[in-house]
């Protein structure tokens, strides 16, 4: 196949994939996020369908990961809510490995164009420091672990990277453990009817991931920086 069709090629399957994750969202995602925000009745579901009440909401979250632009945190609210918080949490931390590692799967076969369905060209740039950091790993790992983290595009973008397949699916599932935990542990407070306790929690994770937010900010702008520097000495030399 010639490039020129390759290109064309790819510039179909970017059209069709755009498309396909707009009426995703319209027709499922947006259900999905009305059904989830109804306690009462996303429990009485869950309790009635059993093991594949579990099952569809693994299948949810994935979905979730995937088609970026349906947001997370009201499923991880609505797990601690069905489910508890310590079930809530498992099945939270299993989806969002298999979802990575689809995304990661995904991004790896065709490459930044896969990423541009969800996310403009200047969001990505803001994250390309990942692309040249000596510390991938670490660097990854912290900015997954700190909440307010923009973890969507995150998730997206590891995918162009160096980054080891196991080493992905360990930081994925590990370093989102804490902002996973306060939105299943305030969903639980919720379904106890432990309204302050719920309140407070919601309050202090706004608080942390308001400080995470500028605190990657501050990382990003740093390492970017160094990136700038070793270019510039290469340059000179």
């Amino acid at each position: 196949m010639k490039e020129k069709q390759k290109k064309q090629l790819a510039g179909i399957v970017t059209i069709v994939l755009v498309l396909f994750s707009l009426v995703i969202f319209w027709f499922v995602g947006r259900p999905l996020i009305k059904f989830v925000s109804q306690p009462e009745r996303f429990r009485a579901w869950v309790d009635h369908h059993g093991l594949w009440g579990r099952l569809a909401f693994i299948g949810m979250m994935i979905l979730q990961i995937i088609v970026a632009i349906i947001p997370g945190e009201p499923l991880e609210i609505g797990a601690g809510y069905a489910f508890g918080a310590l079930e809530g949490t498992l099945l939270c931390m299993v989806s969002v490995v298999i979802g990575s590692a689809l995304v990661f799967c995904l991004v790896r076969k065709f490459g930044v164009k896969a990423v541009e369905i969800f996310f403009s060209r200047e969001k990505i740039d803001s994250v390309r420091f990942l692309q040249n950091s000596r510390n991938l790993n670490f660097l990854v790992f912290t900015v997954f672990f700190i909440p307010g983290t923009p973890k969507d595009i995150l998730t997206y973008c590891v995918g162009l990277t160096k980054m080891r397949f196991r080493t992905w699916l360990v930081i994925s599932g590990v370093a989102r453990i804490p902002s996973i935990i306060t939105s299943t542990v305030g969903g639980d407070a919720l379904g106890l009817k432990n309204h302050g306790f719920a309140v407070l929690v919601f309050l202090v994770t706004l608080a942390i991931s308001a400080m995470g937010l500028l605190l990657y900010k501050k990382l990003s702008i740093r390492q970017e920086e160094k990136v700038r520097s070793c270019h510039l000495q290469k340059d000179s030399i």
